[in-house]
């Protein structure tokens, strides 16, 4: 090889490595059949519970640089259960999530710092009925293990709490007594059994 093409060559090699990540995360996909998605919000004077059942989302991992992990979710709206199929078609509807418009609720993080032992503070952004909102989120690392079939599971589980009216879902209804029908604080669990990608 002439020396200016082996010149050319170690130069394109060094522009490789020095644009290739400098971490290999381990990448995750969600097992839906495993996971959950629920909710629950206050309605008059206990709580209305539910779910939805159509869900996906990716996790990068870093075990050793947990600011170079990352996470990516998407809800679909219309997937919502309440197990009362009126009240889902009125949660459907424009007075809350306005699923035909809105089909997707995404999460997508931004940024993830290591707070203690198997748990993290993730940063990212919230998009939900339109509106796009910061939110900051803790989630517990939960293990990892093998399935009978070899493949790599590892567990991962978060509550946070959203107001639904930050997100345009103004809807309620004013009671005799003056209080209201639904509160505004949203509880969310998210329970995510994820398989390592090979």
């Amino acid at each position: 090889m002439k020396p200016s093409m082996k010149f050319f060559s170690s130069i394109l090699l060094l522009a490789g490595l020095l644009s290739a990540p400098a971490w290999a995360a381990k990448t995750y996909e969600i097992d839906k059949d495993h996971s959950s998605v629920s909710f629950k919000i206050r309605h008059l004077v206990s709580n209305v519970n539910g779910s939805f059942n159509e869900f996906s989302g990716k996790i990068a991992v870093d075990d050793k640089k947990p600011e170079n992990s990352s996470v990516e979710f998407t809800v679909m709206a219309d997937s919502i259960n309440t197990a009362n199929k009126k009240r889902d078609e009125h949660l459907r509807s424009g007075d809350f999530f306005d699923a035909d418009k809105f089909k997707e609720i995404t999460f997508k993080s931004k940024k993830v710092k290591a707070i203690g032992k198997n748990k993290y503070q993730v940063e990212g952004d919230l998009t939900l009925h339109g509106v796009t909102q910061p939110v900051t989120v803790k989630v517990d690392y939960l293990g990892e293990t093998k399935d009978p079939w070899g493949n790599t599971k590892s567990g991962f589980k978060t509550e946070f709490k959203v107001a639904r009216k930050s997100y345009g879902m103004v809807w309620n209804k004013a009671l005799d007594a003056g209080s209201l029908m639904l509160g505004d604080e949203v509880n969310l669990t998210v329970d995510v059994e994820a398989t390592e990608k090979k």
